[in-house]
C-alpha cells in the first residue's frame, strides 16, 4: 500500500482507519516491566466483558496479560441515528447493512479478555457512505 500526497495532506476523503497497535504494545511493555499493575490494565467495564463473552469474535492469540485463550473482538458503531451509547455489532451481515447507510458512522474494534478483563481499543474504522 502506498500513501499519496493528498492522503498525507488530508485532502482525500478524510476518512481513514486508525490503528492503535503502538499504544497497545507500549501499555503491554509497561505492564511487563512492572510499571503498571494488573488491576491498572485489567479494568474492562462489565458490559464490555458481557458482550465479549456472548457475541465477541475469538482471537487466535492469547491474552497479552494473563496468557489465557479468552481474547475476543467486539465492535461498536457510533453515528447519527444510532443510540448515544452506540450499537454493538454482532454479525457481518449487520455490519454490511450499516456500511450501506448514507451516514458517516465510526466503528470501534475493541479487544477484551474474558478471563482477566484486559481491554484495549484496536482499530477505528469509518463505516457508511458520506
Amino acid at each position: 500500500m502506498s500513501l499519496s500526497v493528498s492522503a498525507l495532506r488530508g485532502t482525500g476523503s478524510g476518512r481513514a482507519q486508525v490503528d492503535h497497535r503502538l499504544t497497545r504494545q507500549h501499555l503491554i511493555n509497561e505492564y511487563r516491566r512492572g510499571r503498571l499493575s494488573q488491576d491498572q490494565v485489567c479494568d474492562a467495564h462489565p458490559e464490555l466483558i458481557r458482550a465479549a463473552k456472548n457475541i465477541g469474535t475469538p482471537v487466535a492469540a492469547p491474552c497479552p496479560i494473563c496468557a489465557a485463550d479468552e481474547l475476543r473482538l467486539v465492535t461498536y458503531v457510533f453515528g447519527s441515528r444510532l443510540p448515544a451509547h452506540g450499537r454493538c455489532v454482532s454479525t457481518a451481515k449487520e455490519m454490511r447493512q450499516l456500511d450501506r447507510r448514507r451516514d458517516e458512522l465510526t466503528a470501534y474494534v475493541v479487544e477484551a479478555c474474558t478471563a482477566c478483563c484486559w481491554h484495549h481499543l484496536r482499530t477505528v474504522v469509518p463505516v457508511g457512505r458520506p
